[in-house]
């Protein structure tokens, strides 16, 4: 359970102070173990913080996570001990991390210090604590030369990563690790998916020009907004003429090579942007699966918003119990893994992640691609995708599935690295494309 504390009535949503309280309540339950995106929900559903303060809340929350290796380091130089209670912690990692990054973050550092002042003021876990903040934030100010060399002698306060995942990301990538922390901590990109059935990439890109939104193309349907705007801005988002949707993650619909009719299962759906892009590419008999009902509605949104059709499935992709037992002609396998490839849009991750996670998770998707082959027709292409920078998740997966069922191996991208530049920017993907031998 995540515990928000709501502000003062007579709180004012758009001071910083008020926006620092709020985020550091949101940084406080990653550190209890809670996902960000749902700190977020749980502060936007109990507060009164209006559109503007909640955009402003993500983006220091989002800045907080991206700083946190760098900003603990720091903390365990300027306190005398540990902060209690953990928002007091949350508050305080959530300044330095302005103080930091003070050209980038748009805040003077004497505003940074008196806004955390006020929004300890205000919170009423935080009140006694005043002093504290105004006294550890000052002395970094005072400090500073000193004390960032300091705090950077580690890995962590370095990378801002945890210390195993730097040293698992050498092994694996010996020659471009420090390029992949890089780009794990560089803000994402919006980036979007041109519906051709409504449009085209030359189209849209002049659609936007003239909206005074300037963009590139990416991919074959894929565009980049230079500059990042609510999804409601976006001219045609509501009808459907585009979608949210990270450049590599647009490589899986167009590799399963659909044709009209065919019949198609997306595992492991929510929260379908791929279930999307198939129906966008062919009319489908399509069948979208997900353990979870509430992800589904996420995926009866979009495809309502598409104006696209799909059987919604409940169920569990290690079981049977949900299935026709008519054979798929091609299978989308996205299955669960600890999304390290995607950490520069969710920065909490690297975080909440153990080191027991991917052996874990590489035995749920073992399970989940042993089911998935025996609904595959003879003939018929599985794509296996994972989010995940681990070999054991991707390419040791993959080799061990393809000589666990004799199956063909066909041309695919294999393992993509995040990658933030001008010729190209995406997140860390994987694909492994199998045919199954013919009856």
């Amino acid at each position: 359970m995540i515990q928000i504390s709501l502000l003062p009535p007579g709180a004012k949503a758009d001071s910083l102070a008020y926006q620092l309280a709020y985020a550091a309540q949101a940084v406080a339950a990653v550190r209890a173990g809670h996902a960000l995106p749902q700190a977020l929900a749980q502060i936007f559903s109990r507060s009164d913080a209006p559109a503007p303060a909640r955009g402003a809340i993500q983006d220091l929350s989002y800045r907080a996570m991206r700083s946190l290796g760098l900003t603990e380091s720091l903390l365990g130089l300027l306190a005398n001990k540990p902060p209690q209670p953990e928002v007091l912690h949350g508050l305080l990692v959530t300044a330095l991390a302005l103080l930091v990054n003070e050209e980038e973050s748009g805040y003077d550092s004497f505003t940074v210090v008196d806004q955390a002042v006020q929004a300890a003021a205000i919170s009423p876990e935080m009140s006694f604590a005043k002093g504290v903040v105004n006294a550890i934030l000052r002395r970094l100010l005072r400090e500073r030369a000193t004390l960032m060399p300091q705090a950077t002698k580690t890995p962590p306060g370095t990378w801002n990563y945890p210390t195993w995942w730097i040293d698992r990301l050498k092994a694996a990538y010996p020659e471009q690790w420090q390029a992949i922390l890089h780009a794990g901590n560089q803000a994402p990109p919006l980036t979007l998916r041109v519906n051709r059935r409504r449009t085209t990439v030359a189209q849209y890109l002049d659609t936007l020009q003239q909206a005074g939104m300037a963009a590139r193309q990416v991919g074959p349907a894929a565009v980049l907004l230079h500059r990042p705007v609510p999804v409601q801005q976006l001219p045609g988002f509501a009808e459907g003429v585009v979608s949210v949707q990270d450049a590599a993650a647009q490589l899986a619909a167009p590799l399963l090579d659909v044709a009209d009719g065919m019949r198609v299962l997306d595992a492991c759906a929510a929260p379908g942007g791929k279930t999307g892009h198939l129906l966008e590419l062919a009319d489908l008999d399509l069948q979208a699966l997900d353990h979870d009902t509430r992800r589904l509605q996420r995926i009866a949104e979009n495809l309502d918003r598409l104006q696209l059709k799909a059987r919604l499935t409940t169920g569990d992709a290690r079981a049977d119990d949900w299935w026709d037992g008519q054979p798929f002609d091609r299978i989308l396998a996205d299955v669960p893994c600890t999304a390290s490839g995607i950490v520069r849009r969710h920065p909490d991750i690297r975080w909440l992640r153990r080191k027991t996670d991917t052996a874990q998770l590489a035995t749920l998707s073992t399970q989940i691609l042993d089911k998935l082959w025996q609904m595959l027709r003879p003939d018929g292409k599985l794509l296996l995708v994972t989010c995940s920078l681990w070999p054991q998740e991707s390419e040791q997966q993959a080799v061990a599935f393809a000589q666990k069922h004799n199956a063909i191996r066909l041309p695919a991208p294999g393992q993509l690295l995040p990658t933030a530049s001008e010729t190209a920017d995406h997140d860390g993907l994987f694909y492994a494309l199998f045919q199954k031998p013919g009856a």
